[in-house]
């Protein structure tokens, strides 16, 4: 079975990057990134590599205060090379139009993004599954 991972954070002020509290897209990438590591550590033992994304869909906007729940799942081993997937959701949202404070869970999560790529363990760096 291969390993997976989920991660769930809430986007900050300090995450905006654009008018009107807009998170950059490119933080998805680093959230991304946070999850291949978790899912090189449950694999190899090590942090390993990430080489390069060959897929990147932005499709919904996400704001501070969102609640972003970001998974992964390492598809196909080789040698080194680790193929992964990712999602990233946004599960909540605040609501300050009702107060400042307010947020809603949502009914069904919005897919804000969705990636895959490759990571490499190097062989002498991989202590699990010899």
């Amino acid at each position: 079975m291969n390993p997976k991972s989920l991660i769930r954070l809430r986007m900050s002020a300090s995450d905006a990057h654009y008018g009107g509290n807009l998170v950059d897209g490119a933080h998805m990438l680093g959230i991304f990134g946070d999850v291949a590591t978790e899912l090189l550590i449950i694999q190899d033992g090590d942090e390993g590599l990430f080489c390069a994304y060959d897929n990147v869909e932005f499709l919904a906007p996400v704001y501070a205060g969102d609640y972003i729940e970001a998974t992964g799942e390492i598809t196909h081993v080789g040698n080194t090379s680790r193929k992964m997937v990712f999602e990233a959701k946004k599960v909540i949202a605040p609501r300050p139009d009702i107060s400042p404070s307010a947020a809603d869970v949502l009914p069904e999560p919005i897919v804000v993004c969705r990636a895959s790529g490759t990571c490499v363990t190097p062989k002498q760096c991989q202590r699990k599954n010899k």
